[in-house]
């Protein structure tokens, strides 16, 4: 008969294709269905020999039938080659028809780790044609994919008949359980030319309930990155748009560009078209964007707005950066659109923000120099209409008009080590200002008839931004080194040199706003001492000032450690001189302040040399700053930090008692000669647990000023957090009355897959919830899911209800809606 037959392990080298290594190919045609997940090709996982590599091949009983030449390996049958293994218990190796036959609760495991498992498995020694019977499939990244049966033709498709879908781990404890979601398809055919999976006669069901039902659909091969193709639809709602549902294609180009197109059809506005080009260099990239629709009705949306006053309304956007080399960063954003608001309105993604800066820049950092050029023009999208429709007048509420161009902002900055033992900072900044609104407050006492055209109206003058073009060149050197003496104390000595060339060409309207600014100041208080107020207010605009600045300071550190068996504590006491003029033109108004208006004194400005936020103002005169700093250690993970100080002003003319554009320094706590005490605490556990308070608190009375508690702990399912905060009121500085407001949010982990979370906001001046939220979320290892209901309670606008959701199927994708508003 020719038939010879044989017992035990058998170590065989593979130098050819032979018999038993085409048994190995098996592996590399059953592991096909997992690929629809894993991302691989069939070509990528076939066995290549190198001439040297071995395969290990054990059964109990090995039969070699010359006659009908097969080879089989039956009884506990286990192949390894090249990584590779197959388990069965019975494996046939054809020669005459070129077929692969393993029967028996097969196992195939291929070097990636995934996993396959079959009653049977049929195929041709070259893997174009074959057949798997009851097939299941685990990957190495856990997804999952179950067949009645698979066939494989022409080496090009691969059909599975009754087949299951799914990312989600079976269920340990009860194994017959419905997965979280899983897709089932009468047959789902694998295109490896096309390189797609069709999906046939699809079901997609969650939590074992179907919901629903595709005649087909075709999602592209997981095994390239990108394909053409309709991504999944969006949908959402807004009162004043109407449902929508937006469809996405995607357009692959090439491997370094490619297109999105997206039409969203608006039940009350129509359809919108979005087109996104993207392309991809070796040192950079860049995008150009351009949208547009014609409103079917405008007036859906409120009377007199932007929205409503426009018809054809559309975007072009840009954006891009570059490596010129590995030190110098060239980029761009820049966006141009119909009307103010269209991007917002529309939500068109990375270009929605409500205060806006297109910009082109260059940087350079190289060692310890930094260089950034930047050219920006500021932009609000906002609803309010500039200009009062009736009479034409310019609208006081707009925001957007009185945004500037900047052209240029250049910063430099280039750090020299070992300078007379220390360092020396050079710093630079160039600023050029234009504005074609000026944005300006006016008192509620002046008249109707003597306002400004477009001015708001509050408790005093501000002038936030002139009319006109302004523009500052700084140039400073800063010199220090750092001493630690014997006895423990560290002595840092400063001295600096600054420069400033002004340029002011302000508009008449401009001149002679800052001049009635100048004559209501005079008289005004400007701190909670009823004795400071305004005097000698002066006025001489010009077009150049030379603002000289020369300081010479002093610092001294004096840190002790105690340590005891469970913790330890440094303690150390700082103080600060600083000498220097008077800031020249600080008691006039003559010097635009654009970029120091937000300034806020507290524990973590203490010990700054110069307090305020920009280069616009400058500290003058002599001042101290006293204070220690504390930090604990504790051996059960706890830890401490704290600051407590003051600063005096000494000699010359106290910068924070002078009136500016923006009367920055009234009411702040450095107005008087000695200032408001500031103090920060804060404690740390390892529990989850942590506390924050910080503080201004009057230099006499010690009435609160400015207050900050923060707390945030986790205990069990818990997570928690509060923010209080309390500003007394600063007249001058815009803000006429007391803010006093509460934050409180928190989540409950009810298991290790479902939370419910909620926040709020209460306003006590207004005695009301400002804002609130509510939600819930599940979350495991394939599937997630959350809504959130919010509402808002605006002081001048309607309340409004938004309904947020997201849907995400891992290896699927997601689809949601992040806001459906509804008007209340």
């Amino acid at each position: 008969m020719g038939v010879k037959r044989g017992s035990g392990s058998i170590l065989a080298r593979a130098a050819r294709l032979s018999g038993a290594t085409a048994i190995a190919c098996v592996l590399s045609l059953a592991v096909i269905p997992a690929n629809l997940a894993l991302s691989q090709t069939a070509e990528s996982l076939v066995p290549q020999p190198s001439g040297n590599e071995q395969m290990l091949l054990e059964a109990d009983t090995l039969i070699y039938d010359n006659d009908q030449q097969r080879v089989t390996a039956a009884g506990s049958v286990q192949i390894e080659y090249s990584g590779n293994r197959i388990v069965a218990q019975r494996v046939t190796y054809d020669r005459k028809t070129g077929r692969v036959i393993a029967s028996g609760n097969v196992e195939l495991v291929d070097r990636q780790g995934t996993k396959i498992y079959s009653d049977e498995v049929d195929i041709t020694e070259d893997f174009r044609d074959g057949f798997v019977n009851a097939l299941r499939v685990e990957t190495a990244d856990k997804t999952y994919f179950a067949a009645e049966s698979a066939e494989r033709r022409n080496g090009i498709l691969t059909t599975f008949n009754n087949g299951v879908y799914t990312a989600c781990e079976p269920c340990e404890e009860k194994p017959g359980k419905p997965p979280i979601w899983r897709v089932k398809a009468q047959r789902i055919i694998w295109n490896g030319e096309a390189k797609t999976v069709r999906f046939e006669r699809a079901k997609f069901e969650l939590f074992g309930l179907p919901i629903a039902y595709v005649p087909y659909f075709t999602i592209p091969d997981p095994t390239v990155k990108r394909k053409s193709g309709f991504l999944i639809p969006g949908i959402g709602y807004e009162s004043e748009l109407g449902a929508s549902l937006t469809v996405p294609y995607y357009l692959a180009l090439s491997p370094t560009y490619d297109a999105l197109f997206k039409g969203t059809y608006y039940g009350r506005q129509g359809f919108l078209g979005d087109v996104q080009w993207r392309q991809q260099f070796n040192n950079g990239q860049y995008e150009v964007r351009i949208a547009g629709i014609h409103q079917r009705n405008p007036d859906a949306f409120t009377k007199n707005t932007v929205d409503s006053s426009e018809t054809n309304r559309g975007m072009i956007g840009t954006k891009g950066q570059f490596k010129i080399n590995p030190r110098w960063t060239f980029g761009w954003d820049v966006m141009v659109q119909s009307d103010k608001n269209f991007s917002r309105t529309y939500e068109i993604e990375g270009y929605d923000k409500i205060v806006r800066r297109n910009e082109v820049y260059l940087t350079g950092l190289n060692d310890r120099n930094y260089f950034d050029l930047r050219l920006m023009k500021f932009n609000v999208q906002e609803n309010t209409l500039d200009d009062n429709p009736a009479n034409g007048v310019p609208n006081s509420l707009a925001r957007d008009p009185k945004q500037p161009w900047v052209l240029p902002s250049l910063d430099y900055t280039k750090t020299v080590e070992n300078v007379a033992g220390g360092q020396i900072r050079f710093d630079m900044n160039v600023t050029g200002i234009s504005r074609d609104r000026e944005d300006l407050t006016v008192p509620r006492s002046l008249p109707a008839a003597l306002r400004p055209p477009g001015a708001r109206v509050g408790d005093s003058y501000r002038m936030s931004g002139i009319e006109g073009e302004t523009g500052r060149v700084t140039a400073e050197a800063e010199w220090k080194r750092e001493i630690v003496t014997g006895n423990g104390f560290i002595v840092t000595p400063l001295l600096s040199v600054r420069g400033d060339g002004i340029y002011s060409n302000p508009s008449a309207a401009s001149v002679a706003a800052v001049n009635a600014m100048a004559g209501d100041l005079n008289g005004l208080q400007y701190s909670h001492d009823p004795a400071l107020a305004y005097s000698g207010v002066e006025v001489d605009i010009r077009s150049s000032y030379f603002r000289p600045m020369a300081t010479a300071g002093l610092e001294f550190r004096w840190p002790w450690l105690f340590a005891g068996a469970n913790s330890s504590h440094v303690f150390e006491p700082m103080a600060q001189i600083f000498v220097r003029p008077n800031e020249a033109y600080g008691s006039t108004l003559d010097i635009p302040n654009e970029d120091a208006q937000s300034f806020v004194f507290d524990a973590a400005s203490l010990f700054e040399r110069d307090k305020f936020s920009g280069y616009d103002r400058v500290e003058g005169g002599t001042r101290a700053n006293l204070g220690v700093r504390y930090t604990g250690s504790f051996w059960s993970g706890w830890g401490a930090t704290g600051i407590f100080g003051q600063s005096y002003h000494l000699a010359g003319d106290n910068p924070f008692a002078s009136p500016d554009l923006v009367n920055v320094g009234a009411y702040s706590g450095l107005e008087t000669d000695t200032s408001d005490f500031v103090a920060l605490f804060g404690v740390t556990s390892p529990t989850g647990f942590s506390i924050s308070a910080s503080g201004r608190f009057d230099e006499q009375t010690f009435e609160t000023r400015r207050a900050e508690l923060k707390t945030g702990f986790t205990i069990g399912q818990l997570t928690t957090s509060t923010r209080f905060a309390y500003i007394q009121k600063q007249p001058l500085y815009g803000f006429a009355e007391d803010r006093q407001e509460l934050t409180v949010s928190g989540k409950f982990d009810f298991n290790e897959n479902w939370a419910a979370f909620a926040s709020g906001t209460h306003d006590f001046v207004q005695s009301r919830l400002v804002r609130n939220s509510i939600g819930f979320q599940y979350d495991d290892e394939c599937f997630t899911y959350s809504m959130t209901f919010t509402q808002v309670r605006p002081t001048d606008q309607k309340e409004s209800l938004s309904v947020g959701f997201n849907i995400a199927f891992r290896t699927i994708g997601d689809f949601g809606s992040s806001s459906n508003a509804l008007d209340q």
